[in-house]
């Protein structure tokens, strides 16, 4: 196979995608010839900088390819890590094109304005001379695991809330409350919402020691930059969101409060329920969220928003209607996966039902043994598999819990079937060094919400 003159090999390609074009199978194959050494670097919040040394072909018949390498490889580095700041070091043409797409005005629009609310300063593209290229600043940051005390664990859902009350790592009291936070331009509904949730479980204790919460969204310090939880909350009212965890904790007293991204607490509780770290956590649901905790049991205080991150190169692929980009993973794990791949199955969706009834509606023809069904999940866990050779290469990972809605039922068992057949198959090193698997009953009990629990220190 060959895409932008680079050939490549793939055997198992998903049976009702065969355009895909896996972005880390690609990379191997781009980087075989490539002889110009060019660093990436970028720079996030106080001053942490990430830096990547990298080589491009550097020739005039590889220019389409030199800027489609770079071009995807500072998208995933931008939505793993997060960023305000490009420095291109070695490539002033390359850095030139980079510039032009992230503006309010290029291709990367959307990426530039997320970046911009997350981190309330412009964003730029830098073409840097190698030798006036930052050095790396990175910090990773301890996360959770306290569990003494009494402690109030939340987990901010989409369309549920959940509250827990533990003592001593021991879960004394957990509720699950419908909520429509999407839907809400009010913040005061949210932090009514919250403050219910916390004073719930507050009641069931003798004190509280610390909140810890898991909520969507992209976080510094315990602020919500920018969370689908608020989405239809007007711009003018920002700082009300920016403020509402530590608002809601104000009103049960001076109790310490660590909010945290839900991906990160999901690879938490799967890092506590395995006792071990190097843990990446995706969970599939209504779209892709992804956590990681590293060999020490910390964050590295990346954004780890991969559903934005680029999996395929096919330039036919599907566009994601929020960030207007092709190929990002929110449409490789999610529902809107199983609801893309459905029709190519042969399977008719009604048009009228929403995207998590039309997930239940494929879930049921799998159950049932539907062989249509069967390709929809088999060719998802064919898009994992190939996706975990990009994942690794930038994360050390050795656990991957997979998770979520879509994982539910004899559909995930295909999926991870599928995965792991086919890993073992083409990436044989990988199938050694990561285990794949879906939560095992520990990791389950330990849960969102008492996971979260464990986030703050308590000092005495």
């Amino acid at each position: 196979m060959k895409y932008l003159g680079i050939d490549y090999s793939v055997r198992n390609l998903p049976e009702l995608d065969p355009e895909f074009i896996p972005f880390g199978v690609w990379i191997d194959a781009y980087e075989k010839e490539a002889e110009k050494p060019i660093t990436i670097a970028i720079e996030r919040d106080k001053g942490k900088i990430s830096v990547h040394h990298t080589k491009i072909r550097g020739t005039t018949d590889s220019a389409e390819a030199d800027y489609r390498y770079v071009e995807r490889y500072v998208k995933f580095l931008l939505w793993s890590i997060g960023g305000f700041r490009i420095y291109l070091c070695g490539d002033s043409v390359l850095a030139k094109r980079l510039q032009k797409a992230y503006t309010l005005q290029g291709e990367r629009a959307f990426d530039v304005q997320f970046m911009q609310d997350v981190y309330e300063v412009p964003f730029e593209v830098i073409d840097c001379a190698p030798a006036d290229c930052p050095k790396a600043n990175e910090a990773s940051v301890s996360i959770g695991g306290h569990m003494e005390g009494c402690r109030i664990g939340f987990d901010a859902g989409g369309s549920d809330r959940k509250v827990s009350a533990v003592i001593d790592g021991k879960t004394v009291y957990s509720e699950e409350v419908v909520w429509h936070p999407k839907t809400e331009a009010d913040p005061q509904y949210h932090f009514d919402g919250i403050v219910a949730a916390f004073k719930t479980a507050a009641s069931k204790m003798p004190r509280v020691d610390g909140i810890g919460v898991s909520s969507a969204g992209v976080f510094i310090g315990n602020s919500p930059m920018v969370s689908s939880l608020f989405i239809k909350v007007p711009r003018e009212k920002r700082e009300l969101v920016k403020t509402i965890y530590d608002r809601a904790a104000l009103e049960l007293g001076d109790v310490p409060i660590v909010v945290a991204n839900d991906g990160d607490v999901t690879a938490l509780a799967g890092a506590m329920g395995l006792e071990t770290g190097s843990v990446m956590g995706m969970a599939m649901g209504t779209s892709e969220a992804v956590g990681y905790v590293d060999a020490d049991g910390n964050v590295l205080g990346w954004l780890n928003e991969l559903a934005f991150a680029p999996v395929d190169l096919y330039e036919g692929a599907m566009a994601d209607e929020w960030s207007t980009d092709i190929g990002v993973g929110c449409k490789y794990f999610s529902q809107d996966a199983v609801i893309k791949l459905a029709p190519r199955a042969g399977i008719a969706l009604d048009e009228a039902l929403t995207p998590a009834e039309k997930l239940k509606a494929v879930q049921a023809l799998v159950e049932a043994g539907d062989a249509r069904a069967e390709k929809v999940y088999a060719s998802i866990g064919a898009y994992l598999a190939h996706t975990m050779k990009l994942y690794t290469r930038f994360y050390d990972v050795h656990h991957m819990i997979v998770l979520g809605r879509v994982m539910s039922g004899v559909g995930g068992s295909i999926i991870l079937d599928t995965c792991l057949r086919i890993l073992a198959e083409e990436y044989p090193e990988l199938a050694k060094k990561v285990r794949v698997m879906l939560p095992d009953e520990k990791t389950r009990r330990v849960g969102q919400s008492v996971a979260a629990a464990s986030l703050p220190e308590i000092k005495h």
